[in-house]
């Protein structure tokens, strides 16, 4: 399985919410049935999350309540 990582500064505040959101390519991580999103803890772990995810046009968008060091993992 592949994987992309991000940063928390890679995020951005939702106006249209409360929400911050990651924003990716549908090209670079896939259609996003089969995505998973990973928070970074401290000690270097990850751990899964239900990250709320939006679709539009070609751009995934991974939707959380704070920014977060992660990554998405994906199937090529």
């Amino acid at each position: 399985m592949a994987h992309r990582n991000f940063r928390k500064e890679d995020f951005f505040k939702d106006e249209g919410s409360d929400l911050y959101q990651v924003e990716f390519r549908k090209g670079d991580v896939g259609e996003g049935a089969d995505l998973v999103v990973e928070r970074q803890k401290e000690d270097g772990e990850y751990e899964t999350l239900q990250a709320q995810m939006k679709r539009h046009n070609d751009r995934i968008f991974i939707c959380w309540s704070e920014p977060f060091y992660g990554r998405v993992i994906f199937d090529e």
